[in-house]
């Protein structure tokens, strides 16, 4: 049985015969590595040097009358330093050679040099002239840089048709990036028709082969549901695929499918895990959601100073949700002190990107005149910036103002409005302040019936105010029932 070149390696000094021979026989740029790699570990110096002499002889010999396999090997010696010195120009002068005879290799590996300035000048159009040859020739490796080459317009016209066509000719022969960006061109309908299903398939495929954007996306996907049933196991699977190489999505997925349970059991140790390589890599959703394990002493031994840390990592890069956190810290003093004018600062830069949380909380503030001057109009406009989002608190805090015409003028209906959009989210002081808007027929015609209805809600959440005023109301009004 044949030997392989790693066992011809151990065999030291007798196999450097053979090594030069499968040296010179070698078909591709990869076999001529590893052919080196093996004669290299030979130990045997003196003699790899006359062998390797004498084989870089026969190689000029035979690229001087015109052999264009040759001309391609020489190119690859002098581009990669295979027993000689480094020269890129040398390497780029016989890849011309080889390439003018249409040897797709050397086509190929010329127009990598012209895309990168080795040996040759930077000169985009050359290394898409060249990649295009060798395209020509089924070569997958230039197929797909040409794909991208008519995707970033980089030496052509920007032409998604073009480059989906490329990726496509070099994803059919199984290169992985080609499949990714396939992938991605029919996810985002560029170049093609958008369609999920295709854009699946071709993540698939790049994804059993460990591509980890692709893993990444197929998880994407499975979680959405896009171009395939939702399946939150599924996507579980892939961002883990991904996340085992780094992906920084992919560790922030895992870990918030770990924090809520979704398609694995909810472990809160493994979320932390997770979101920890995510922020260590500068994530910010993942330093934020880290800061709040650490406040909550979730997964992690309770501490404020660490949650701080990692929130205003986060913050530093505008994360929003970070800053609201990091406003409620400095308002509560948890692992920094009580600062209510870095409470309003942090709530500001939270509220401004249109955090719920922050805009209610900023509109407290300037209601209470905490950490800013008291302003019951920008109390009233943070309010109504987060109850127009829907939050129960604004909502009903906004009610709260337009009835007693506290930075708006006094309009009951508008408070009615606000109060019943709150009240029916389960906010309590809400459904004590409907009830009494139908007692007292405030904004709304009077109904003692829908008033003890708010009432008994608000009551029922232990408002003794409510539970006051419902037996008050039924003492006077028999026909309401207990």
């Amino acid at each position: 049985m044949e030997e392989s070149l790693e066992e011809l390696s151990g065999r030291g000094y007798s196999a450097i015969p053979q090594l030069m021979r499968a040296l010179m026989e070698a078909e591709s740029s990869e076999a001529i590595g590893r052919a080196w790699e093996a004669l290299s570990a030979t130990g045997s110096d003196f003699l790899k040097q006359l062998e390797y002499a004498a084989a870089l002889t026969e190689f000029r010999r035979r690229a001087e009358a015109g052999d264009a396999k040759a001309q391609y090997f020489l190119g690859v010696i002098y581009g990669n330093g295979y027993g000689v010195p480094q020269d890129f120009v040398e390497a780029a002068k016989f890849y011309r050679l080889a390439a003018e005879q249409g040897d797709a290799s050397a086509q190929y590996n010329l127009g990598v040099m012209y895309e990168n300035g080795r040996g040759v000048p930077q000169d985009s159009a050359e290394a898409a002239k060249y990649y295009r040859l060798a395209a020509e020739q089924g070569d997958a490796d230039a197929q797909y840089n040409l794909g991208l080459m008519y995707a970033d317009g980089t030496g052509v016209p920007q032409d998604f048709a073009e480059a989906a066509k490329y990726y496509r000719l070099a994803a059919e022969q199984g290169e992985s990036d080609a499949q990714y960006n396939l992938g991605v061109m029919y996810d985002r309908g560029r170049g093609m028709p958008q369609d999920f299903a295709e854009a699946a398939k071709w993540y698939r495929l790049a994804a059993e082969q460990g591509d980890a954007d692709a893993q990444y996306n197929l998880g994407v996907m499975y979680d959405d549901g896009r171009g395939m049933p939702q399946d939150f196991a599924e996507a579980a699977k892939y961002y883990r695929l991904a996340a085992e190489q780094g992906d920084v999505s992919a560790q922030y997925n895992l870990g918030a499918m770990y924090d809520h349970g979704r398609g694995i059991p909810q472990d809160f140790t493994a979320a932390v895990k997770y979101y920890r390589l995510a922020a260590e890599q500068g994530d910010a959703k993942a330093q934020n959601n880290l800061g709040v394990m650490y406040h909550n002493g979730t997964g992690v031994p309770q501490d404020f100073a660490e949650a701080v840390k990692w929130c205003r990592l986060a913050a530093e890069q505008g994360d929003a949700k970070a800053h609201c956190n990091l406003g409620l810290a400095y308002e509560e003093g948890e692992g920094v002190p009580a600062d209510p004018v870095e409470a309003a600062k942090h709530y500001r830069l939270a509220a401004e990107q249109g955090n719920v949380t922050a805009q209610c909380n900023l509109g407290v503030m300037y209601y209470e005149g905490r950490g800013v001057p008291q302003d019951f109009a920008e109390a009233a406009k943070f309010y109504r910036l987060a109850a127009e989002q829907g939050d129960a608190a604004a909502q009903s805090n906004l009610g709260t103002m337009y009835y007693n015409g506290a930075g708006v003028p006094q309009d009951f209906a508008e408070a009615a409005k606000w109060d019943r959009l709150a009240a029916e989210q389960g906010n309590m002081d809400a459904q004590y302040n409907l009830g009494l808007a139908y007692e007292e027929g405030e904004g709304v015609p009077a109904d003692p019936a829908e008033a003890a209805k708010w009432y008994r809600k608000a009551a029922e959440q232990g408002d003794t105010e409510a539970a006051a005023a419902l037996k008050q109301l039924q003492d006077e009004n028999k026909e309401i029932s207990e």
